[in-house]
């Protein structure tokens, strides 16, 4: 079998996600502008971990792409599949902060170039050649890079990869939400591992409990061999095989934001089954990844920004030793 290129190719949106930041001067609100997007920020924590990493999506030929490919190279992601677009411009994000600490997106995207990412850019010799694909489920908003994503999930399940899905669903993004239903469902039957947050398990299931949303899906799509479930501020849980475990989340106080955390905690699962693989996991076994995978996702949340605020390893065992 041919050496494999890369632990983890991502494909999906690339970013510049707008933080609140005070007020100016004048009593204007002011604006950060950080780089992210979901599947880079889960190759950002990979890199954190070790992993070599090549991400696959496009953003414009404009300021913000300069600066997002910079931010990508900075990182140590491989930008062997990055695509710059001529007409297109950067997806920008402005996220405003809730009275909860949830978050409220508004999205300048119609088009971005994200959305514009063809089949004939999936990079073929690479995607044959990963031990893991990961994607979401934003890329599959529209039909031409919807066609790119599940030509680059094909490729990689040829090569043998492991499949990793992240719904990630932003309702504004969707013109309907029974198509972004029937699209995560389709994500859900490629995966053989999945990180779900606890508002999108509802979506799918329309169950509020985790137990019984998680045995719905699985029943559903078999092929899911891993699932885990966030839910903020309560914690994380896993389930594999007929194992269940749940893991409290980190309350050490001093959340900024939570932008990123779910990327972070979904790079630790999956950096985990890297390690770990999936035949024989034990109860022991996955708290250990839920307690890792919470005490990074809680780091991240400390800081602003996704991509350039990834922990690293030593600060995440330090945190586990104190707690």
């Amino acid at each position: 079998m041919a050496e494999k290129a890369f632990d983890v190719i991502a494909l999906g949106e690339l970013l510049v996600d707008f933080t609140e930041n005070g007020l100016s001067g004048q009593g204007n609100p002011l604006f950060e502008a950080n780089p992210g997007g979901a599947p880079c920020n889960v190759l950002a924590m990979l890199k954190k971990l070790g992993r070599s990493c090549l991400f696959v999506g496009k953003v414009g030929r404009d300021m913000f792409g300069d600066m997002l490919e910079a931010v990508v190279r900075e990182a140590g992601i491989c930008t062997g599949g990055l695509v710059r677009d001529d007409a297109a411009r950067t997806t920008l994000a402005f996220v405003k902060k809730l009275p909860d600490g949830d978050r409220d997106f508004s999205f300048y995207r119609n088009p971005g170039a994200d959305m514009a990412l063809t089949e004939e850019e999936v990079p073929e010799a690479l995607l044959a050649r990963c031990r893991a694909f990961h994607f979401g489920s934003l890329s599959m908003t529209h039909e031409g890079v919807r066609r790119a994503t599940r030509r680059a999930v094909s490729l990689a399940k040829a090569g043998g990869a492991l499949l990793s899905f992240d719904p990630n669903l932003r309702p504004p993004l969707w013109a309907d939400l029974k198509e972004a239903r029937a699209q995560i469902a389709w994500g859900l039957g490629q995966c053989g591992v999945l990180k779900i947050a606890d508002n999108e398990l509802a979506f799918m299931t329309g169950e509020t409990d985790f137990d019984r949303g998680a045995a719905i899906l699985r029943a559903r799509f078999p092929n899911i061999r891993l699932c885990c479930v966030t839910a903020g501020p309560e914690g994380s849980y896993a389930y594999y095989e007929d194992k269940r475990v749940y893991v409290p989340a980190c309350r050490l106080g001093g959340t900024v934001e939570t932008t990123g955390a779910g990327d972070t905690f979904c790079a630790c699962a999956l950096h985990f089954v890297l390690d770990r693989g999936l035949e024989g996991l034990s109860e022991g076994d996955l708290e250990k990844m839920l307690r890792f995978a919470n005490a990074a996702a809680y780091l991240v949340t400390t800081r602003k920004g996704a991509i350039r605020s990834m922990p690293e390893r030593e600060q995440v065992e330090a945190l586990l030793e104190r707690m």
